[in-house]
């Protein structure tokens, strides 16, 4: 699609028609009204272009945006004067780096509101929600512009798919606070005791032959098969498609961060490693195909790894999107492949599947995010207190480093014409979930002598 730009006026009654308000309480300690504008509900703009979007709900969003560009947005109701909490739902590939979403009241050169900093998301198509916190704000309905920065210039850097302005409470849950709305904190009296502990660990030199990659990694076999997932749908058994889980035998909904260090049963080696990994069961002819083998490695993408620290307990995140049902043919992005002699020597009827010789295996990598916001453990959509570090460093809303995660799992299967389907649908809809309980020690040994060392380690963590 051709970047068109220029400047459009839409008729008020047209843009109302497209604005969406929703008055809410909002879980927190106060009560707040919310406000949700649609990013296409614009009453004018320069540089956008409106597409359908693939996000949770449907519907559109405003995309080739670049530095410059703005969105006009008439009568948006910012509630009583005071303290501001804002929502963005963005997207970005990455392309166009780092930039933000300038948020002005009255014009485009009017008192900033609030600065969204956007991050690439590992696509344009890959949403997540950002927030920020204006201290005050004009009473009332306002003129509100979202005017777009970026150091790039004429370079795309973000998708939008709405906005968010909820008066009278946070969106975003304090350091201080405890869990709000998804948003689950760190303990900060027990993160600061595990940062010590790491920070004290003398570093075990690497031998002069080490390859020099940051790695280590869990070894991992398939232990059980649920419709449970603790991270989705916590204390909700059932509720959930079918998932084959990896690592510690006791996952469940009901699972936490403290009872997955209480259980000591696992499928993964090292011993020490007693988190939970899951991921959608595969099927071929409706009979489940459970991994052979899986290897979750621990490593970093970072042009420096140096200041990489351990993933705190009770940490968790998930990878994919179990709702993106659309075909993956030969070449696209993020899917099955054939590893081994032979290789893949055909597709799938539907072309969404490889066929693999008989001498190789079906393969699936999934990547997960190594930037931290450095204050959540999760948040409402599982990946908004995380990113991807495209530009090599973390920085921004995510200035932590930890350990680049990634499930490489092997299932055994050559594949037929008929091909398979997941327990979430279509083979673009895998995605993988990770509970993180270690032994403190275990892994902050490992990461600073693997890791920040960055010395390829085995599956017991030495050289």
């Amino acid at each position: 699609m051709p970047n068109v730009r220029g400047l459009i006026a839409a008729a008020g009654a047209a843009a109302a028609a497209l604005l969406v308000v929703t008055a809410a309480m909002v879980t927190s300690a106060d009560a707040a009204t919310a406000v949700t504008v649609q990013a296409e509900a614009f009453s004018a703009q320069s540089g956008a272009q409106v597409e359908n979007t693939v996000d949770t709900g449907g519907g559109q969003a405003v995309g080739y945006l670049a530095d410059g560009d703005w969105l006009r947005y008439d009568g948006v109701d910012l509630g009583a004067a005071g303290a501001l909490s804002i929502a963005a739902r963005v997207a970005s590939a990455g392309t166009g780096g780092t930039g933000a979403i300038e948020l002005r009241t009255g014009s485009l050169t009017g008192p900033v509101l609030a600065t969204v900093t956007v991050a690439p998301t590992g696509g344009w198509q890959a949403w997540t929600t950002l927030t920020a916190t204006a201290a005050s704000h004009p009473a009332g309905a306002q003129t509100v512009f979202a005017v777009m920065r970026n150091a790039t210039g004429g370079r795309d850097f973000v998708n939008i798919n709405w906005f968010s302005f909820t008066n009278g409470a946070s969106a975003t849950p304090s350091a201080s606070a405890s869990t709000s709305a998804g948003w689950v904190n760190v303990d900060p009296a027990r993160w600061n005791a595990q940062l010590a502990e790491f920070n004290a660990m003398a570093m075990d030199p690497a031998p002069a032959n080490a390859v020099r990659v940051s790695e280590f990694n869990a070894s991992c076999t398939y232990s059980h098969s649920i419709k449970d997932d603790p991270i989705v749908f916590p204390g909700l058994p059932g509720a959930s498609h079918m998932h084959s889980f990896l690592g510690n035998h006791s996952t469940n909904a009901f699972s936490t961060g403290d009872t997955l260090l209480a259980n000591a049963g696992t499928s993964c080696a090292p011993a020490p490693d007693l988190s939970a990994y899951w991921v959608p069961t595969l099927y071929e002819h409706g009979v489940a195909v459970e991994p052979k083998g899986v290897v979750v490695y621990y490593g970093s993408r970072l042009t420096s790894p140096a200041a990489t620290v351990p993933f705190p307990q009770g940490f968790r995140m998930i990878a994919g999107d179990a709702k993106l049902q659309q075909a993956t043919p030969a070449g696209s992005v993020n899917q099955f492949y054939c590893a081994g002699p032979g290789g893949e020597i055909g597709r799938s009827a539907d072309g969404n599947w490889p066929l693999c010789a008989p001498g190789a295996t079906l393969m699936f990598q999934l990547v997960f995010p190594d930037c931290w916001d450095g204050v959540h453990l999760d948040s409402p959509d599982h990946k908004a207190h995380v990113a991807y570090a495209y530009t090599g460093t973390c920085g921004g809303a995510y200035p932590v480093a930890i350990p680049s995660l990634s499930f490489v799992l092997a299932y055994p299967a050559s594949g037929t014409a008929d091909g398979f389907t997941l327990s979430s649908g279509m083979a673009s809809s895998f995605h993988g979930d990770a509970f993180l309980a270690w032994d403190n020690a275990a892994q902050g040994h490992r990461v600073k002598n693997c890791i920040v060392q960055k010395a390829k380690c085995n599956t017991a963590g030495t050289f």
